[in-house]
């Protein structure tokens, strides 16, 4: 039926009614309640974890300011947006919000800005000629040792995440201040974040499409399954629903497209494509480029490339440091793994190595890549292969932790097995399902899990 017949159809079919008073009355106070409590969600939040607070509006600018971008003065709309906020004024909120939103959309790069000089991919193709990649090796997906590193994978995600999500958002400094070497959870831990959500939803596409998946299929399992994002990922979700295309879910009107959110799903890539550092990259390059951009694809990138090689490599500083190697320093993605892997070399322990990129990126977000990616990189050579160390260490960094701890523990599990894992951690975890936000799965057996991710592996290698 064309869609001139239906609403045609519509008009001449339906019979008139008459609605009382009550019924025919518009009341907007639902819709109004719900619009400020999103505007005001995106001026100042708490991160449902660990309440460590968050300014979106503030990172916002900051982002585009990290990035080169020139914008015009913006303090006192800031400033003014922040008192409106304290006072309940939402008249006053939504047009400093709009105000600062037109102004972001107007901001325009500085050539002679040290981001902007530097390399950022404009697509796969471009990102895959100017990459030397490992030769593929085989991995018998059939075998049950490999069941069992699937199995440590997940459940290294579900223990780094569990133990990040109570600290992330926190220094350093104040992590260790309020609790010392994290040697343990320091709450009762859940599995109800957000770093496993999008990796479901990649898990789900993938299944169905294999290594034909595209990220226009990963997208819709996005809308379809998923309510709600943070940053980057609720900006593209927007994208999608209003009929926008990967890539330009990434890249319209998304000021945080160099944040974590791509590189906190990236080893879901590689557990699909074990033994293939170019296929999993491949595969990474697809779902990040739906919510990032630029060196934010590259961050997922590089997680998937850890997680496909750590069926293969077996030492943890040798997987580390030719896993570096495959990422331009002319990109500054590229630069930031460097830098940190220098500090690694020269520092006498993590806390020093940390303290230098602590330093280095002390302009950007706490939820930005380039921190995130310094400290996996400081956890992974200072844990030297040991779970329990790496959880201390890269929980004991701070900053977006659970994005952090999940990634990098995951590689780890993928490399040994799930045995590495201590009884403490996993236990409370696996008590029942995997809880998620999700429309579906709202509840998946961790078993299940397992098994989907090991038969598509199977069904597509």
């Amino acid at each position: 039926m064309k869609a001139w017949e239906l609403t045609k159809d519509l008009l001449r079919n339906t019979k008139p009614v008459v609605r009382t008073e009550e019924e025919q009355t518009w009341d907007a106070t639902q819709l109004m309640n719900s619009q400020d409590a999103m505007v005001a969600l995106f001026w100042k939040s708490n991160v449902p974890g660990s309440a460590a607070p968050e300014y979106l509006m503030a990172a916002a600018l900051q982002s585009l300011e990290n990035k080169g971008y020139v914008l015009a003065p913006y303090n006192d709309l800031l400033d003014q947006g922040y008192a409106a906020l304290a006072k309940d004024d939402f008249e006053t909120l939504y047009v400093m919000d709009t105000r600062l939103r037109t102004l972001m959309a107007a901001a325009q790069p500085d050539p002679n800005h040290p981001s902007q000089q530097t390399l950022r991919y404009g697509s796969w193709e471009e990102f895959d000629a100017a990459t030397s990649w490992p030769e593929a090796v085989a991995v018998d997906p059939t075998t049950a040792e490999f069941t069992d590193r699937i199995r440590g994978g997940w459940l290294a995600q579900l223990v780094g995440a569990a133990a990040g999500t109570a600290l992330e958002g926190y220094s350093a400094e104040n992590i260790a201040e309020a609790f010392g070497p994290i040697r343990d959870y320091v709450r009762q831990p859940n599995t109800y974040n957000d770093d496993i959500t999008f990796e479901l939803a990649f898990l789900e596409a993938f299944g169905e499409k294999g290594h034909a998946v595209t990220s226009t299929d990963i997208a819709e399992r996005w809308t379809s399954m998923i309510p709600m994002g943070w940053s980057a990922e609720q900006v593209a979700l927007n994208n999608i629903r209003r009929g926008v295309l990967p890539p330009l879910t990434g890249v319209i009107d998304n000021p945080f497209d160099e944040w974590i959110g791509g590189q906190m799903r990236g080893t879901i890539c590689g557990m699909v494509a074990p033994g293939n550092a170019r296929e999993a990259a491949r595969l990474a390059y697809l779902d990040a480029q739906i919510s990032a951009a630029g060196n934010g694809i590259l961050g997922e990138v590089f997680n998937a490339v850890l997680a496909a090689r750590a069926f293969v490599v077996s030492d943890s500083k040798s997987l580390l440091t030719s896993t570096i190697a495959l990422f331009s320093p002319a990109t500054e993605y590229g630069a930031v793994l460097a830098f940190a892997l220098n500090a690694c070399k020269t520092a006498k322990d993590w806390q020093s190595a940390w303290a230098l990129c602590d330093a280095e990126y002390v302009e950007y977000n706490w939820i930005h890549v380039y921190p995130n990616a310094a400290a996996q990189v400081v956890a992974l050579w200072f844990g030297e292969g040991d779970f329990d160390r790496t959880l201390e260490i890269i929980c004991g960094i701070g900053h977006d932790v659970d994005c952090n701890a999940a990634q990098i523990l995951c590689v780890l599990a993928c490399q040994q097995g799930s045995g590495i894992i201590a009884e403490r951690w996993s236990k409370p975890l696996l008590a029942g399902d995997i809880v998620t936000y999700m429309r579906r799965p709202a509840k998946i057996a961790f078993d299940d899990l397992v098994g989907q991710t090991v038969e598509a592996v199977k069904r597509w290698r």
